[in-house]
């Protein structure tokens, strides 16, 4: 029995290994290629090492590096912010629709579960963002517009209260005095920090990695997250490259750009930073996950 157990253990150590590197090596070669000279890139490939040390994909990316740094400052700003408003909202209507008294309970799940499957598309979206709310060219526009609030998250955290909150832990809170919003503060939401955690971590990962709500509704430079800077930028590369300018200093331009290389710098200049600041971050999912499960 102990070698069975043994075995297992090292199986499963074996299989954990494999993926984590099967998620980990992607990055390593982006990383690479991403300093890897241009030529040598489509000489001979992509590789795990870099060949031929060069960073002209990062001097291209940083020739403005105040655009740079106000894209990041505008994203993390966006992030936190749209982040908290979201989880808000998500709770504060997702704890309602887990309560069995609930009038037209019914009603309400039915219809955020309708705009799960029907929308009414992009034109009248833009539309009515633009023309009734004058978000364009505002910071809300990067947190309004179809982050806020989503119906999937709202079902998520309604199915966790429903299944994980007991209605007797709610009604001996009733009994001794306590309105809603205290049943929610003190008792609700502490035995939910799994399901906070990990609407705080895909939520937040949503709002960083958003680039089509700034392509729709930015136009001016300032107002540009990291996202959708790093995107013009790749934008113009591709233009440059496609050589539909005559001008024989363009051309010369384009012809020395590492457009491959300048590629990969916008992905890893796009998620380096998440993934910096992700291990800090698990260590509380993880607590959050043991003390749901010890209170559960």
């Amino acid at each position: 029995m102990v070698q069975r157990n043994r075995l297992f253990q090292s199986i499963s150590h074996v299989i954990m290994i494999l993926l984590c590197l099967f998620c980990l090596l992607p990055f390593i070669m982006l990383i690479a290629s991403s300093i890897t000279d241009e030529q040598v890139l489509v000489r001979e490939g992509y590789s795990f090492l870099p060949k031929a040390f060069n960073l002209a994909a990062y001097k291209y990316l940083f020739t403005e590096s105040s655009a740079i740094g106000r894209g990041y400052a505008i994203t993390i700003c966006v992030t936190v912010i749209g982040t908290v408003v979201n989880l808000l909202l998500t709770t504060l209507l997702a704890y309602p629709l887990s309560r069995r008294d609930l009038p037209h309970r019914g009603v309400f799940a039915f219809l955020i579960f309708f705009t799960m499957l029907f929308n009414g598309g992009l034109v009248p979206s833009y539309i009515m963002w633009t023309q009734y709310f004058h978000i364009k060219n505002t910071y809300a526009a990067l947190i309004v517009p179809n982050l806020m609030l989503g119906a999937f998250y709202v079902i998520m955290m309604r199915t966790n209260f429903s299944a994980n909150i007991p209605e007797a832990v709610i009604e001996a809170a009733k009994i001794d005095g306590a309105g809603e919003w205290l049943i929610l503060s003190k008792i609700v939401l502490p035995m939910s920090l799994p399901i906070i955690a990990t609407l705080t971590l895909m939520v937040g990962l949503q709002y960083w990695n958003d680039w089509t709500n700034g392509l729709y509704f930015i136009s001016k430079d300032k107002y540009y997250s990291i996202q959708v800077l790093l995107n013009r930028m790749l934008q113009d590369v591709q233009f440059l490259m496609s050589g539909t300018s005559g001008n024989m200093s363009t051309g010369d331009l384009a012809a020395s750009l590492p457009a491959t290389g300048i590629k990969m710098a916008v992905a890893v200049v796009g998620a380096l930073p998440v993934l910096i600041v992700y291990p800090f971050f698990q260590k509380y999912f993880v607590k959050g996950i043991t003390v749901g499960a010890v209170k559960g």
